[in-house]
């Protein structure tokens, strides 16, 4: 949807200069056009059906402004071939010009990329480019969507905004791969899922732009089971396993813009079923297992970009004393710490009480604020996702119960005061959420 300066009234005076005529007529395009199966995105069969159910008047309406829209292009082309030039298909709506016609494109929702995209040639290359992507990144405007995955290899993405449910291509895979460990990350326009073919270990990647996987990345170092966070175009991963199940110190950091990996600095510690958390502009590594060591590590690590260099916080992630019986799982057992950043403040799902705490920096210690939703429960925290997706705090699960095969995804937008979780959706699925990310673009 067009928002701000680019928002032209549906009641239009036939006097208005011709210019906002256009960005009328792109307006009503994108809203009517979304019946068109989108690139990013496979809507629900209810959502594909409701859009088709537009009146009479508003279907005759959408086509003289495609009509419109296809006859001007038709007639500037003629007229730029009379002048012996050639026509400027980079130019989108030729009446307002490229650039106005990007400006207008860079605050629709992203829901509408996939019927943008379907108008035209140009407006296709304009979407794959990923250039619109580039110049939001720049502008601050982001839209944060929640990728998951309950059944080993397929992913639904859920836009928060319009509590839209999309399915993704199911990913091409042996079966090595499939019930491998998996490891995923969103950064930039993509999609990483590392996991293990036989005897090494592979990356696919899923892209926005052409609602696609691909495989054949390689990291310089290939793991598993390590801690990672993304930062607009670039993510960092740390620790975790190689292929002979040597536990890592060794950080790479990607840039999803050149495709390239980074070697940093290793960590003091190596470590393996750790968190990562980008927070006040510096990447954290949080808890762990670590070398002859079956307890899970307390410590946690930072590293400043402009020094590269890792400094260690001890006590950052204590283990809480609940008593005999609490938690008789060995540590190898246990999901690495459920950890998000909301407005640079570190939170947890401590999964044994059903807790939220919250991480004071000054003190370095975590203070419980309150409890999860009802239907956030796990098995030693495996199957549960905790998440930040843009200023809200976002748990995704489901019962553990025989029958109970749904999945619920709650948000809160963290106060001052006690957790209140709000319902976003509820989707018939698995209830065992073996993958989340989310990506902001």
């Amino acid at each position: 949807m067009l928002e701000g300066s680019y928002l032209v009234s549906s009641d239009l005076p036939c006097a208005c200069e011709q210019a906002s005529q256009w960005i009328y007529y792109a307006f009503h395009v994108i809203e009517h056009t979304k019946g068109k199966r989108p690139l990013e995105d496979v809507a629900d069969i209810g959502f594909r059906k409701s859009s088709k159910l537009l009146d009479a008047l508003e279907k005759e309406e959408t086509v003289q402004c495609l009509h419109d829209l296809s006859l001007s292009q038709e007639e500037q082309s003629d007229r730029q071939h009379d002048s012996g030039t050639h026509s400027d298909s980079s130019s989108l709506i030729h009446q307002i010009g490229r650039d106005l016609s990007i400006n207008c494109l860079l605050h629709c929702s992203r829901s509408d990329y996939g019927s943008t995209a379907s108008l035209n040639q140009s407006f296709r290359s304009l979407i794959q480019s990923g250039e619109l992507y580039r110049l939001r990144r720049q502008m601050g405007i982001i839209e944060h969507w929640v990728y998951f995955s309950c059944s080993l290899l397929e992913w639904e993405a859920f836009d928060p905004i319009r509590c839209r449910w999309m399915h993704l291509p199911t990913m091409t895979s042996n079966e090595c791969f499939m019930c491998s460990d998996k490891e995923s990350l969103a950064v930039g326009t993509e999609l990483l899922v590392f996991g293990k073919e036989i005897e090494s270990h592979v990356i696919y990647k899923y892209s926005i732009l052409t609602n696609s996987w691909s495989s054949g990345m390689k990291s310089k170092t290939p793991r598993c089971l390590f801690g990672s966070a993304s930062l607009g175009e670039i993510a960092i991963i740390a620790g975790g396993c190689d292929s002979r199940g040597n536990i890592l110190s060794s950080a790479e950091l990607y840039n999803s813009e050149t495709g390239t990996w980074e070697t940093l600095p290793s960590m003091n510690k190596p470590r393996k079923l750790c968190s990562g958390v980008f927070m006040d502009g510096k990447f954290y590594v949080i808890g762990g297992v670590g070398v002859g060591n079956s307890n899970v590590l307390t410590c946690g690590e930072v590293y400043d970009f402009k020094a590269r260099s890792w400094i260690e916080v001890p006590d950052m992630f204590p283990t809480r004393n609940r008593g005999a019986g609490a938690n008789d799982a060995p540590a190898v057992a246990k999901a690495p710490p459920l950890l998000a950043v909301v407005k640079n403040e570190l939170y947890a799902a401590y999964y044994t009480e059903n807790e939220v705490w919250k991480y004071d920096k000054g003190r370095n210690l975590w203070i419980t604020i309150g409890r999860l939703p009802e239907q956030a429960t796990s098995m030693n925290g495996w199957g549960l996702a905790f998440r930040a997706c843009g200023d809200q705090l976002i748990v995704i699960g489901g019962p553990r119960a025989l029958n109970g095969r749904f999945i619920e995804i709650n948000s809160w937008e963290p106060t001052e005061g006690a957790p209140i979780w709000n319902l976003l959706g509820r989707k018939h699925s698995g209830s065992f959420v073996y993958n989340c990310a989310v990506m902001g673009c």
